[in-house]
């Protein structure tokens, strides 16, 4: 997806605005025992689909926590987060994360974006506050909330040195 009118030079008119919503995405067994094995995380609440069906609270399976929390990079990516004139987009981390609600094994998520903040750093670095809000489809509470940080590298150094953010200051 892409954002009109989204760049480098205008991300200040983006700030306190949704940045749009991922496609579902469904989070099955065969993801949860890949990311299990990936981890070395393989707490029967996850893995062992008889015990859980069984055992579990959820009737199941649920997602580890920080499976969901991973999908979160490439849902913001298809948004189209990272700005098509950017050089690049790193994690640069987290402020806040909470897990509200498990993910059973066969659900869709999708995520929703909103540009929280812009800070300028030297080089053509700027630093984005993103509000992360994994949604389960058909379902009230969130699966998890996120204040990530992203850092975009600019293509151009120039663009972002003359762009401007409302009430900051560029060193």
């Amino acid at each position: 997806m892409s954002i009109i009118d989204y760049s480098m030079a205008t991300l200040d008119d983006f700030v306190g605005r949704e940045l749009g919503v991922s496609d579902w995405v469904v989070v099955d067994q065969a993801r949860i025992d890949t990311f299990a094995d990936c981890t070395g995380d393989k707490q029967w609440i996850h893995v062992d689909v008889e015990r859980a069906s069984r055992e579990s609270p959820y009737g199941g399976t649920i997602a580890h926590g920080y499976l969901t929390l991973s999908l979160l990079a490439a849902l913001a990516i298809d948004i189209g987060m990272i700005p098509a004139d950017a050089a690049a987009g790193l994690n640069y981390g987290l402020d806040k994360v909470r897990f509200v609600a498990p993910v059973k094994a066969g659900v869709r998520v999708r995520s929703r974006l909103v540009l929280l903040e812009i800070e300028r750093k030297s080089g053509g670095r700027l630093i984005l506050k993103i509000a992360n809000e994994l949604q389960i489809e058909g379902e009230s509470k969130p699966a998890l909330i996120a204040e990530t940080l992203v850092m975009l590298i600019a293509r151009d150094v120039q663009t972002v040195k003359n762009a401007t953010i409302p009430g900051t200051a560029c060193p």
